[in-house]
This record gives structure tokens, C-alpha cells and sequence, in this order.
């Protein structure tokens, strides 16, 4: 029967020394041979690296943000440089964010034209690269950086501006007792104005996507020629419907946003000033890509008859007529076309575009956007 067990020797080799006394050998008794875990080793070490990799660009985050604090110096809250830097802050945060997913926007805009051109959006991708190159997978990124690089400062800049506004107007008490009205109507605001720089660059965009080829060589051509042969009005021949799309969207994305993140810090163990910058950019991203879900379900519809509207409006065609044709060729049921594509797109992007926000104005000291909202003060007896 002996043969059926392996020896004590063959033992020992596999698992390693029996001895009692390691410091004598330098040996851990029992210890696995550590070649026959190579995979545990390369994961340990994978992690490592990506610990020091961590710590050493949080390093040169928090270098590079002291010299900007240095050279600007503490800004005040609601301060002319606090409104600039936020501005700053929207610039970036919505330009380059929808300049990423212009591969996405590309097969939306041209589902929403067309739903019978593709079958899939893999399918749309592989198409594209095969007949149009990497070129066609980025058809548009020029008008969106330019366009939501504008939109974005006008929008996150006049938010906190209007913010501050309307909270003075209403006073603290009642500030406090509405503040989601409050952000609604600060959004509101601010998007109108956004909406009045995005739209030319719009206008160029979805042609640019839409057609097949484009029939622009970039953004200043398609301006030009569309003010060559439409003048100014057909720049701007989209605004109603952008601002149908865009004002509820931006009314969804900063109310739920401020909502959600309130939400997330009071369930969560102490309070939002106990948390690290890092884990507060979390938060953000969390809050953003839930509210993002929600700004996709709002504002789709009104996204698709923007679209139509660019694509197929005929100069001097009334803006009703054009939406009721639309409407009776694509029905209720058209208005939805591409709705999982963007919903994906939008809570990614909205994700995004607040962990962005935040994290540039932690670059210059200031707090992050969100969190459990002052009590109003108490009342004098």
C-alpha cells in the first residue's frame, strides 16, 4: 500500500521544509515552493507597480497644483477668478470629453438620420473603418472640440454664477427649502446662453457626420459655406430644437447631479470633508453618470429632431413645417432611435465631465461640486 502514497522526500520538495527550527535554515515550514505560483506572483506585482504609479502621479498632481495655487493665489468663493476658473473648468471638461466619443456620436447621428443604414453600432464601426478609414471614425471631432469646448464654459461658468444669483435673491432660508428648483432654474439659465455658441458648430457637425462623404473639409469650410448659401439663419437653424434637447438635459444634469451626490455623502460614514480629494472625484463621477442616464432619457427625442432638422430641413422651410414632416415619416417610434448607444454615450460622457470639473477645481483649491447642502441659519428668538 506504501506505493500508493508519495515519500516524504518527494514531499518536502513540493511543499517546502518540515523543520520546526526555520531560523536555522532560513525556511518557513510548510511553505509552498513559490516557483509553482507564478500567476499570484505576476498579480502581486502588477499591483505594486500600480500603487507606486499611483502615489507618484498624485505626487506631481499635488506639485503641479500648489505652484498654480501659488502663482494664482487663494481664490475667493464667487469671485470674479472663482467664476473664470470655473469657466476654465467647463471649457475643458465638456470640450474634451465629447471630442472622445465622437466615434459614438458619428453612428448615432447617422442611426438617427437614417435607421435602416446600419444594423448594429459594431457593425457601423466596422463599416465605416473598412470604406472610410479612422477619418471617417472621427468625422466631426473639429466642430465638437471647438463647439462643446464653448458650450462648456458658458454653461458651468453661468451655473455657478446664476447659482450664487438666485440663492442671494431668494435668501438662505428659502434657498435651503428649494434648492432643486433652485438648480433647475440656474441651469436653465445658463444653458440658454451656452446653447446660443454651441449651435453653429452644431449645425456644421451633424452635416459633417450625416453625409456620406462629408461635405465640408472642416469647421471654418462648413461655416463659410453655410453662411455663403443660407447666411446666418441657417447656422442657426437648429436653435429651437437644441434648445429643447440641451435645456432639459442641463436642467436633469446639474439637478440630479446635486441631488445624487448629496444622496451618496449622507449614506455614506461621516462627513464629505472626511473623504480624500480622489474619493470625492469618485463620488462625482458616480453622481455624474447616474444623472447622465437620466439627461439620455429626457432629451433623446428632441436629440433625434435635431438631427432631422440639420440633416434634411430645406432653406426657408418653417421650423414647424420641417418638424411635423419629420415626425409623420419617423412616427413616435423614430423619435427613440439610437437610445442605447446614447445612453452609454451620455452617462460615460456626464461621468466624465463632472470627475473632470471637480478635479480641476481641486487643481486650484477650491471644493468640489455637491454634497450635503448648508442648513439655512437659525432663527433669532
Amino acid at each position: 500500500m506504501t506505493g500508493l502514497f508519495p515519500r516524504l522526500e518527494a514531499l518536502q520538495q513540493t511543499f517546502g521544509s518540515t523543520q520546526r527550527s526555520p531560523a536555522a535554515t532560513g525556511a518557513t515550514p510548510y511553505q509552498a515552493r513559490p516557483e509553482l505560483y507564478h500567476a499570484y506572483s505576476i498579480v502581486d506585482d502588477t499591483k505594486d507597480k500600480a500603487k507606486k504609479l499611483s502615489a507618484e502621479a498624485t505626487k506631481e498632481f499635488e506639485a503641479a497644483s500648489q505652484k498654480a495655487q501659488a502663482k494664482t493665489g487663494k481664490i475667493a468663493l464667487y469671485s470674479a477668478q472663482y467664476y473664470a476658473a470655473c469657466t476654465f473648468g467647463g471649457l475643458l471638461a465638456c470640450g474634451l470629453t465629447h471630442t472622445a466619443i465622437t466615434p459614438l456620436d458619428v453612428v448615432k447621428t447617422r442611426r438617427q438620420v437614417d435607421s435602416k443604414l446600419y444594423k448594429g453600432n459594431f457593425q457601423a464601426w466596422g463599416h465605416i473603418s473598412r470604406t472610410e478609414g479612422m477619418r471617417g471614425i472621427l468625422t466631426g471631432w473639429s466642430p465638437t472640440l471647438l463647439g462643446y469646448s464653448a458650450q462648456g464654459a458658458f454653461k458651468y461658468g453661468f451655473y455657478e454664477y446664476f447659482k450664487k444669483t438666485y440663492s442671494d435673491i431668494a435668501g438662505p432660508e428659502a434657498a435651503y427649502k428649494y434648492k432643486t428648483a433652485l438648480y433647475l432654474s440656474a441651469s436653465a439659465s445658463a444653458e440658454f446662453l451656452a446653447d446660443i455658441a454651441l449651435c453653429p458648430f452644431e449645425s456644421v457637425k451633424v452635416r459633417m457626420q450625416a453625409s456620406i462623404p462629408s461635405p465640408y473639409k472642416g469647421t471654418l469650410d462648413g461655416i463659410a459655406q453655410i453662411r455663403a448659401k443660407e447666411g446666418i439663419a441657417g447656422l442657426y437653424k437648429g436653435i429651437y430644437p437644441l434648445w429643447g434637447r440641451q435645456i432639459p438635459y442641463t436642467m436633469m444634469k446639474f439637478a440630479s447631479f446635486e441631488t445624487i451626490v448629496e444622496m451618496i455623502y449622507d449614506r455614506l460614514p461621516g462627513s464629505k470633508n472626511d473623504y480624500s480629494k480622489s474619493a470625492q472625484t469618485g463620488v462625482s463621477f458616480v453622481g455624474g453618470y447616474l444623472a447622465g442616464i437620466l439627461c439620455a432619457l429626457v432629451s433623446h427625442p428632441a436629440d433625434v429632431m435635431v438631427s432631422k432638422l440639420n440633416a434634411n430641413r430645406g432653406p426657408g422651410e418653417a421650423f414647424g413645417a420641417a418638424t411635423s414632416r419629420i415626425y409623420k415619416d419617423i412616427g413616435f417610434k423614430g423619435l427613440w432611435n439610437g437610445l442605447p448607444v446614447r445612453i452609454v454615450m451620455i452617462g460615460t460622457l456626464t461621468g466624465l465631465q463632472w470627475m473632470t470639473y471637480d478635479y480641476f477645481k481641486i487643481f486650484l483649491g477650491l471644493p468640489t461640486t455637491g454634497g450635503p447642502a448648508a442648513p439655512p441659519p437659525a432663527k433669532k428668538e
